[in-house]
């Protein structure tokens, strides 16, 4: 795999250090890194980045890498509040072990790198915890991923046509082969979540994987694929497909991502399954059109070949969008839509106001 191009543009953000260092923590800061176009390659910045400043000795010590994608911000003030109250409520429950580092990945572009560095920078000024901030350039990412997902587009996009600028919402499903290898583990999430738990807690999540999974992800919370699927569903009567939990299989929600990529990257299967003959497969097998991108990919694989995902519980991604239960499917709405236990994440997904503290 051929590493990313770009150039590390060096800025500052606070690093907190141990308590008999007080003294020194305000003078103290943590080098972070844009990578657009130029010589250095994404990997050795990468690797730069998980060795400023030095871990501490100690056990446990881990890089945690979190992605999320801030595009557009510039003419979208509502996405802009949505980021702010996101990493706010992140910040606030974070807790981190003393030789971990919270790696930030902002996958973003033009004015909106710019309104997400300095909404960063404010945000990370009162962190507890050690962090890095590393930027994507959505053209860059674009290109790599163009070739590799180009083919499931027509299948899980709107509209007819398979657009290139398309290509950065399957991100989570080609990643493996877009991050350097360094990057084993990677958790990918959408800007409209309120964290109400450690996010330390739902990277421990990646140890509950079993054997053959290479992905974890929540069920979606609507019916969503009981409507994609209809016609799967006439045909077969008594398929699980689209049905609710828990025995069903309702489909997934993207917006709680872990991604494994080094299982990834080994899963002959996962590998398979990204080629263009066996999405054509999956599709005509299910009669799937889709709009939600990765979300519609994962879905359809997950009724194939179930045993490549980890089911998150629903509080992990608790969404609130009700869109279904006032369009066709209110008699079953419920039936998805419950969640039981104390909510770590909530998701207000189509712009569904989140429950204040």
């Amino acid at each position: 795999m051929a590493a990313l191009r770009g150039s590390a543009r060096r800025g500052w953000l606070r690093c907190p250090q141990p308590a008999a260092l007080a003294a020194a923590a305000a003078l103290a800061v943590c080098a972070f890194y844009y990578l657009g176009g130029g010589g250095e390659t994404f990997s050795s910045a990468t690797r730069r980045l998980r060795a400023t400043p030095p871990a501490p000795a100690g056990p446990g010590p881990r890089g945690l890498h979190l992605l999320f994608m801030f595009t557009k911000a510039e003419r979208n003030p509502a996405l802009r509040d949505k980021a702010q109250a996101a990493l706010r409520s992140l910040l606030q429950h974070g807790r981190l072990g003393a030789a971990d580092v919270l790696h930030l990945h902002l996958v973003t572009e033009g004015a909106s790198r710019d309104i997400g560095l300095g909404l960063l920078r404010d945000l990370l000024r009162g962190a507890a915890f050690r962090h890095q901030v590393i930027v994507h350039d959505v053209n860059e990412l674009t290109e790599k991923l163009f070739p590799i997902v180009e083919a499931m587009q027509k299948h899980f996009s709107a509209g007819s046509g398979t657009y290139y600028s398309d290509s950065i919402f399957f991100l989570s499903v080609a990643m493996h082969r877009i991050m350097p290898k360094e990057i084993t583990r990677i958790i990918q999430v959408d800007l409209d979540l309120k964290y109400k738990t450690n996010i330390r807690d739902l990277f421990d999540e990646f140890d509950n994987f079993p054997e053959g999974a290479v992905i974890g992800i929540a069920r979606e919370m609507q019916p969503v694929y009981r409507h994609t699927f209809w016609q799967y569903r006439r045909e077969n009567p008594q398929t699980k497909v689209g049905e609710p939990p828990p025995d069903g299989l309702p489909g997934f929600n993207s917006g709680v991502l872990l991604l494994n990529l080094e299982a990834m990257r080994q899963s002959k299967l996962y590998n398979q399954l990204l080629e263009p003959t066996m999405v054509q497969k999956l599709t005509e097998k299910y009669h799937f059109k889709g709009h939600l991108g990765d979300q519609d990919f994962f879905t359809m694989v997950g009724m194939e070949h179930p045993e490549l995902f980890h089911v998150l519980d629903c509080t992990w991604n608790r969404q609130l969008c009700t869109w279904w239960r006032d369009h066709g499917y209110s008699d079953v709405f419920d039936q998805y839509f419950q969640c039981e236990g104390k909510v770590k994440i909530y998701h207000g997904n189509c712009n569904t106001p989140i429950p204040e503290d």
